[in-house]
């Protein structure tokens, strides 16, 4: 089978779940039934590399659109790729898409060389209204895309039960074309890795319990919620936050001022680490963490918390999306209840007791070492037995040959073969 993987996101220009997603998984599905099927990553950069049956392909920016409103060039800019990503596949089996930014060349493709569409649900645009401060009316055309793509597709692959519902709520999609596939973990890459030299490189005191996050600057990771949990949490911690690739200036710019606001107010130190951190200093930092924080207040899965617990770092989180079905409260972490204003704006209905409530459960497991301890191996434990890439490549590779039975692609070669074995002649 040739698989043709499309993405915005792939090395080296990973900011989110859904790049380390598509890089595992392709990765992963290169290796199954003796690597006899072959699979084309397309993707937003300039990459250019093959190992194998495995290649990796950029569209690169060509030049700026000259366009009125500055706010319309990511958009626009997106769509011209996916004409590019369309245009440049020559053939194909099956075509499986990754968040909005591909939809609109998975559609092409599959209308232009005849074979099924497969799309991966690792959000959805109307429960991200906030992203129309960055796109402006370009929201309106992303969520059209997106909409049309369901519409469209043969099978759509839900990272959790909760994006499943939420699929077929939204966009009418058949349950019998949805299948339930998690997102994963490299267990050999994400594993307990104590290293102190990392924790001084970042100005971390290596003899202070420290709270974690890690995530981008956006509405969407709740920071705002965690920074204004910090007065409410215990004295004698440090918290230690990895947050760049801000969505706007705007939002960067308020980011600052609350961490200065909060650092006035509290006398636990806050490491503010705004570069991105690559993995090899991010695991041994998940490692050294006493607790891991995800205060999302949208998630469809939150493979984050899957890279924190395969370190051996309980959980605190909050219970919206995915989530509860990676963090078991009491066993891996404690999820925080988590009530939102209503389905088009995921905000929670009382800000102030969702920040004291997240304070509320790092405060009682930084306070008791006993439960802690058991929750370390819990989480590394279910990690391991549930979510390995391996097992999740192979549900995939299933799905997709369900899918290219009797597809019009299929179909045409199989009347040719067919004709062929009645007049040998031919």
């Amino acid at each position: 089978m040739k698989i043709v993987m499309l993405t915005n996101e792939a090395p080296p220009n990973i900011y989110g779940g859904a790049g380390v997603h598509v890089d595992f998984l392709s990765r992963e599905i290169a290796r199954l039934e003796g690597k006899q099927h072959s699979i084309q990553v397309v993707c937003f950069g300039d990459q250019d590399e093959s190992e194998g049956n495995r290649s990796l392909r950029g569209v690169p920016e060509i030049y700026p659109l000259p366009l009125p409103n500055s706010r319309r060039q990511k958009l626009f800019d997106t769509l011209f790729k996916n004409l590019v990503m369309a245009g440049a596949l020559e053939d194909g089996d099956i075509v499986h898409c990754h968040t909005w930014y591909t939809h609109l060349a998975g559609s092409l493709a599959k209308n232009l060389l005849g074979i099924p569409l497969v799309l991966t649900t690792h959000s959805l645009e109307p429960h991200r209204p906030w992203k129309e401060d960055q796109l402006g009316t370009g929201y309106q055309v992303s969520s059209w895309v997106e909409k049309a793509a369901y519409a469209l597709a043969d099978g759509v692959i839900a990272v959790s039960a909760s994006m499943k519902r939420d699929v077929r709520h939204l966009y009418g999609v058949r349950p019998e074309k949805i299948r339930v596939i998690p997102n994963g973990i490299d267990t050999d890459l994400y594993k307990p890795t104590p290293n102190p030299e990392v924790l001084a490189a970042y100005g971390v005191d290596p003899d202070k319990p420290y709270l974690l996050f890690v995530g981008r600057i956006t509405q969407q990771k709740g920071i705002i919620y965690l920074l204004d949990a910090i007065p409410f949490l215990k004295p004698g911690m440090q918290i230690v936050l990895c947050a760049g690739a801000p969505d706007t200036d705007s939002l960067e710019a308020e980011t600052a001022k609350r961490v200065e606001e909060i650092r006035a107010r509290t006398a636990n130190r806050i490491i503010w680490v705004r570069q991105w951190v690559p993995q090899s200093h991010v695991v041994p930092l998940y490692t050294h963490a006493s607790v891991f924080i995800c205060p999302s207040i949208y998630e469809p899965f939150g493979i984050i918390n899957l890279e924190a617990m395969a370190c051996g770092t309980p959980v605190v989180a909050s219970a919206v999306g995915g989530i509860p079905e990676v963090v078991v409260s009491g066993e891996t972490g404690m999820l925080v209840p988590f009530k939102a204003i209503g389905p088009a704006n995921p905000e929670p209905r009382n800000a102030v007791r969702f920040s004291q409530d997240l304070a509320g459960a790092v405060n009682f497991l930084m306070g008791s070492p006993d439960i802690l301890n058991k929750m370390k191996n819990k989480a590394q434990e279910r990690v391991e037995k549930y979510f390995s890439w391996r097992a999740i490549a192979a549900q995939t590779m299933e799905f997709y040959k369900s899918l290219v039975r009797g597809t019009p692609k299929k179909l045409l070669k199989d009347e040719k073969s067919k004709g062929s074995n009645e007049h040998p002649s031919r």
